[in-house]
């Protein structure tokens, strides 16, 4: 099987790559590394350095014949989102309606979209929430995964290509850059190590911060995996069910860098305060037993060990 992955050069995307191909997959990688790195390409995937929207996706299409689809490149960022709307939807929303049209000409097996659980319920009144609440997207990232969502559900029913659509919730692990969803994990772990204070963003009501469930890359990976040999489709939630507060997120980080033998990081017990952001949300979990019922998947890394893995990546780059 011959499976292109966008944004495969990508946080994310490069970790669903490794998967793919230490089960005995075919990859093809197509990223403009405006944020993906050479250098987390996986030396046995063929890559194409270009816009998902150009195109040069035709011939790569027409040349790579791929059967699935797994589509991970995007504007990730909810405050960049805020302040440029119309540049996260001709990515979000234009690039994934380009790729779904050519997967439509040219027969794909699968159309695979890394969608967000952290953002797309918005301040949701079921916690944790699961799959049947109705997204109330509160920013133009998150408004962006929903329509595109859309597209992909048009193309599933109208242009029978069969889709699975995998919500996550806030991912972190190696190779994540300092933006996005989850990117506090990033922030805080290069901040701590770089002997700087860090910004914990709170609503003035909640100082320990927002919560959040995160959920680490290599378990997200193997939800890909599963996502891609089940043949079911639909909408999953991809998290771990537990929420945790940016404070005490703050606090592991701290400590399990004091454990490495960092001592100036006693010089931050505590983070700087900043007020919420324009389209930060107080709490976001995901219920994720419909993926545990139907892909067979869990997430099987407590946060402890992901941070730990996470940091020993950082201190090793």
């Amino acid at each position: 099987m011959k499976i292109l992955v966008t944004g495969g050069c990508g946080f994310i995307g490069s970790h669903v790559v490794d998967a793919y191909i230490q089960k005995g997959y075919e990859v093809v990688v197509v990223d403009n590394l405006s944020t993906g790195k050479k250098e987390n390409l996986n030396a046995k995937a063929r890559l194409y350095i270009t816009d998902i929207g150009s195109e040069e996706m035709k011939k790569i299409f027409y040349r790579e014949n791929p059967d699935v689809v797994n589509h991970h490149a995007a504007q990730i960022s909810v405050p960049l989102s805020v302040k440029d709307a119309f540049y996260d939807a001709e990515i979000n929303i234009n690039g994934t309606l380009r790729l779904l049209e050519l997967s439509r000409q040219y027969g794909i097996q699968k159309f695979i979209f890394a969608s967000t659980g952290g953002a797309i319920y918005g301040e949701a009144s079921e916690i944790p929430t699961d799959e049947t609440y109705y997204p109330q997207p509160a920013s133009p990232y998150a408004i962006s995964k929903f329509a595109a969502e859309k597209y992909i559900l048009f193309y599933h029913d109208y242009h029978s290509i069969p889709s699975i659509i995998l919500r996550y919730s806030n991912v972190y692990g190696p190779r994540q850059i300092p933006h996005g969803e989850a990117g506090v994990v990033a922030i805080f772990t290069e901040k701590l190590l770089g002997e700087e204070e860090a910004t914990l963003y709170h609503f003035p009501e909640e100082p320990r911060g927002m919560i959040r469930d995160y959920c680490y890359v290599a378990d997200i990976a193997q939800a890909n995996l599963m996502a891609t040999e089940k043949e079911i489709t639909g909408i999953f939630n991809i998290g771990t069910g537990k929420g945790t507060h940016t404070y005490d997120l703050y606090k592991t980080i701290l400590n399990l860098i004091r454990k490495k033998g960092r001592s100036h990081a006693a010089l931050f017990d505590e983070p700087r305060r900043g007020i919420a952001r324009p389209g930060d949300i107080h709490a976001s979990i995901l219920n994720v037993q419909k993926a545990e019922d139907m892909l067979g998947w869990k997430a099987l890394t407590d946060l402890t060990t992901g941070i730990a893995e996470t940091i020993a990546w950082y201190m090793k780059e």
